[in-house]
Order: C-alpha cells, then sequence, then structure tokens
C-alpha cells in the first residue's frame, strides 16, 4: 500500500489548485500576514482525539516551515511594494547642529575672530523631488507589484502542496482502518468456522486435522491483523509528520464517505487538462508573474541611461552668543568728548582737539532676532546626466535581461513539468481503473469459489486445506480491493483538481 501511494506522490506536487483553499477553510491572508508562533498540537480535549480532513489541514498549514517561510516572503515583498510607492513622494530633511567653542574663535554673525567662548547653532530644512529619472521610480512600483502577486501565487502553491500532502496521508489511514477491519472480518469467520468444526470433530464426524488447519488459517489472520495494525499505526505516524506535530498524540480520523467509483472512463484527455490547469495552477500563475516581473526590471535598468531631473528647497538659519549690537542708551542720545586729534600752540605744547559724538551701548542679539534676521529661503533644479560611468548602466541592462530570459525558462520548464505530471496522472488513472476493475472482478469470483468452499466444507466434500486456500485468496483480494479502491479514487481526485474542480468525496 505504501508503494502505491509513493507512486501517486510523483505527479502530485502539480496537483492541488488555489480552490483548495475555500475548499479546506484555509486563511485567505495572503498580503503580509505573518504567523511565526508555536505549532499549533492536536486538541486533546478527550483522550483520543477526533480529527476530520480539513482540521489536519488547518494545523498542517499553521506549522509548515515552508508555508510560514513564503508568508514571510509576502511579508517583505509586501513592504518593498508600499515602499517603493512612497519613494514617489518628496523627501524632507531637518538637520540642526548645536555647537560650544572656546578660546580663540570665528565669530558665525560676523565672520571675526574673537577671544571668547562662544555658543552656536545651525538649523536646515531640506526638500527634495524627483521630477523625470527614466521612469526608473514608477517601474519599479510596477516590478514590486507584481513581485508581491507571485510571492502570493508560490504561497498558495506551497499551501497546496502541504494539503496535498495531509490528504494523502488521511487517505492512507482510512485505507489501514479499512484493511484492518477486513482482517479482523476474515478472523472472525475462521473463528466461526474453528467452532463448528471443533463439533464436528467432537461427534466424529470430521478428522482432528480439519481442525488443526483451520486453526493455523486463524492464525495466519491473526498475523494479518497484527500487520494491518502496523500498517495503520505508520499511516498515522505520517499523517501526525504531515502536520507537523509530535507522535505521542493519540488520535483517531472521521471516515470519509468515499462510494465505489464507476467504471466510465475519464471523460477528459490529457491536453483539455493541461488547457484547464495552466489557466488555474498558482505554480504557472506565479512563474508567469515572474517573467512579467523581470521584463519590467529591464526597463528599470534603462532608466540609468536617461537625465534625472531633480527639485529642491531649502530653509536655514544661523545663531551665535557672540552676535551683538549697538543701541542708544536709554532711547536718548547722550553726547561723549571724544580726542580725535592734536594741534601745537604758540608756546610749543601739544593740545588735544575734542568732538562731540553721540554715546551707544553694546548688548548682544536675542536668539528669536538672529533666528528671523538670519532666515535664507532657496529653491533649485538639479540635473544629472549620466555621461560616463564605467559602463555601469550597460551592465545593469545586460544583467536584468539575463534574469528575464531565466524567468522565461522558468515558466517554460513549469509548464513542461506540469505536462508530464499530468502525463503521468492520467497513465496512473487509467492503470488505477484497469487494476480496480480486475480486483473487483477477482473478488466476485473468489466470493463465489469461497462459498462453494465452505459449503463443500460442511458437506465434508473437501478437507480443511483447500477451504483455507480459498480462504486465504478471498482474505488477499478483498485486501488488494480495498487498495486499488482508494488508489483509484486518489488519481481521479488529482486529475479533477487539475480541472479545478472541488475536493469532494
Amino acid at each position: 500500500m505504501q508503494v502505491a501511494w509513493r507512486q501517486i506522490g510523483v505527479v502530485a506536487t502539480f496537483w492541488l489548485t488555489t480552490n483548495l483553499s475555500i475548499t479546506y477553510g484555509q486563511s485567505s491572508n495572503t498580503s503580509g500576514a505573518v504567523t511565526t508562533g508555536n505549532q499549533s498540537a492536536v486538541p486533546t480535549s478527550s483522550a483520543s482525539a477526533r480529527l476530520n480532513l480539513q482540521q489536519c489541514i488547518d494545523i498542517a498549514q499553521q506549522n509548515n516551515i515552508t508555508v510560514r517561510q513564503g508568508q514571510l516572503t509576502v511579508a517583505n515583498s509586501d513592504l518593498q511594494l508600499r515602499q517603493s510607492r512612497l519613494n514617489l513622494l518628496p523627501t524632507t530633511n531637518f538637520q540642526a547642529n548645536q555647537g560650544v567653542n572656546g578660546g580663540r574663535s570665528i565669530n558665525p554673525q560676523s565672520n571675526e575672530f574673537v577671544q571668547q567662548t562662544i555658543i552656536s547653532g545651525s538649523y536646515q530644512l531640506n526638500a527634495s523631488a524627483t521630477l523625470y529619472n527614466g521612469m526608473v521610480l514608477r517601474n519599479t512600483v510596477k516590478q514590486n507589484d507584481l513581485s508581491l502577486k507571485a510571492s502570493q501565487e508560490e504561497l498558495t502553491a506551497s499551501r497546496n502542496n502541504v494539503s496535498l500532502t495531509v490528504a494523502q496521508s488521511y487517505l492512507n489511514v482510512l485505507t489501514g482502518q479499512e484493511q484492518l477491519l477486513v482482517a479482523q472480518r476474515q478472523a472472525d469467520v475462521a473463528r466461526a468456522q474453528i467452532d463448528r468444526t471443533q463439533k464436528l470433530v467432537n461427534a466424529g464426524s470430521v478428522p482432528e486435522s480439519n481442525l488443526l488447519e483451520l486453526q493455523a488459517t486463524l492464525a495466519s489472520n491473526e498475523l494479518d491483523i497484527v500487520n494491518a495494525q502496523n500498517t495503520l499505526d505508520l499511516a498515522k505516524v505520517s499523517l501526525l509528520q504531515a502536520m507537523n506535530v509530535p507522535i505521542n498524540q493519540a488520535f483517531e480520523v472521521e471516515p470519509i464517505n468515499v462510494p465505489d467509483p464507476g467504471l466510465n472512463p475519464y471523460t477528459e484527455n490529457v491536453q483539455q487538462i493541461f488547457d484547464i490547469a495552466v489557466g488555474n495552477l498558482p505554480e504557472i500563475k506565479g512563474a508567469d508573474l515572474r517573467v512579467k516581473s523581470a521584463a519590467l526590471g529591464v526597463q528599470v535598468a534603462k532608466g540609468g541611461l536617461y537625465p534625472t531631473l531633480s527639485f529642491n528647497g531649502n530653509l536655514s538659519s544661523i545663531y551665535s552668543s557672540a552676535a551683538s549690537k549697538q543701541q542708544v542708551p536709554n532711547g536718548s542720545i547722550q553726547q561723549t568728548q571724544q580726542i580725535i586729534a592734536f594741534y601745537t600752540d604758540p608756546t610749543g605744547a601739544q593740545q588735544p582737539i575734542y568732538a562731540t559724538a553721540p554715546g551707544y551701548d553694546t548688548r548682544n542679539i536675542t536668539y528669536i532676532d538672529q533666528l528671523n534676521n538670519n532666515f535664507n529661503q532657496s529653491l533649485s533644479l538639479f540635473l544629472r546626466v549620466p555621461i560616463f560611468q564605467g559602463n555601469l548602466s550597460r551592465n545593469r541592462i545586460t544583467t536584468a535581461k539575463i534574469q528575464q530570459q531565466n524567468a522565461e525558462l522558468t515558466a517554460q520548464n513549469t509548464r513542461l513539468t506540469l505536462r508530464q505530471q499530468i502525463e503521468t496522472a492520467y497513465t496512473n488513472m487509467r492503470a488505477g481503473a484497469n487494476r480496480y476493475r480486475a480486483t473487483q472482478a477477482q473478488v466476485v469470483s473468489l466470493e463465489r469459489a469461497f462459498q462453494f468452499a465452505e459449503s463443500r466444507l460442511n458437506a465434508g466434500a473437501i478437507n480443511a486445506t483447500d477451504y483455507s486456500i480459498a480462504k486465504t485468496n478471498l482474505d488477499r483480494a478483498r485486501a488488494s480491493l480495498v487498495q486499488a479502491k482508494y488508489d483509484y479514487v486518489f488519481r481521479t481526485k488529482i486529475l479533477d483538481y487539475y480541472q479545478n474542480k472541488p475536493l469532494s468525496f
């Protein structure tokens, strides 16, 4: 059984579409919400929790590392998009400088050398806006928007892959449970036959060897029960590991009504399934968005060849504690006598020549007055024309084109892989249908043969060995039918999801 499911896993990578998130009730937050908390465990409200498929997928979505990394990638892409949009707005900066100078310093007010301690400050408010730069900013916004959408599609693909793994493991558990029931029913039939044969042996109607043969058959059936239980336990471990929770938790899964599949041929062919899948799978959408984003990356790189025109504005002012002014004291002019020259009198003595001048007081200029007096405004246009930059812009364009070609090849490879997966899935589906059809016919034939053998054993027409062979063949066929049933159903569901059909049993 495990080998068959591993073969199915070959075609499982691209199975689910975005509708799986809706079918299973997954979170729709793919635009930046990040879940990085602790792992979710299986609910333990009772001695043995009972989980359905949706609950198992929800737990796996919360715990899966790849999904959580994808959420971080989406959050980072969303941040880059918002930043690129903000880059379209003008930038504004405020700068302030406050200092103390001692000893011989320059008075910033008069640019004179003074011998004193000066406290000074300068303040600037700058604003700039890019008017044109080869459409680099706008193309960057478009590129980041496509990158965000691609990240969201890739996150959806990761979630779908996790959901597929859980669904596969869930069906493995159901298969193991049904095979265990088949083995138990086979043992019950053997016990009933042993009880009847024991009575016949006691009555002397049949030899004791018949009873020993039946007891050996029962021992084989009990071994089948042990093997089926081991297979079921391993399937549960695989399901817990798919949910990324510890395996030391008891739980049961709710059964899914999986009716016997019909034997009618699958209606769609490989090309029809591929055409529908190309328009629905998030892997394809994400790869195409990466191609478009890379094409815009080339345009961003080409913008480096064009001139850049920007608009700048500046407001500034300064302050200095050494700044001073002369002021008339008390609001009135006081006359002062000052010697302006000397002359020689008749006696030959030097006599001063006086002049009358108004008197002033020197006072510091206030902080607010200095800011107002020194306030400066400026507007400017800045043009930068690239002439030669070591071929940097050309090399960036070449690199962007290489990235574009790589994205195109990745998209082509994704489509090629998808077609190969669909071809493999379709071939496996047809093989599963043939196997189920043949196994179903085999069970019908072996049931009739067993009923005939049981009747002949009861009539004493055959020995217990022939009866055991007939029963063993029927037991094996029934177990194979259970495996073939789930195998075929799962293969058809893979093809259904390529066509955007909801998962339903």
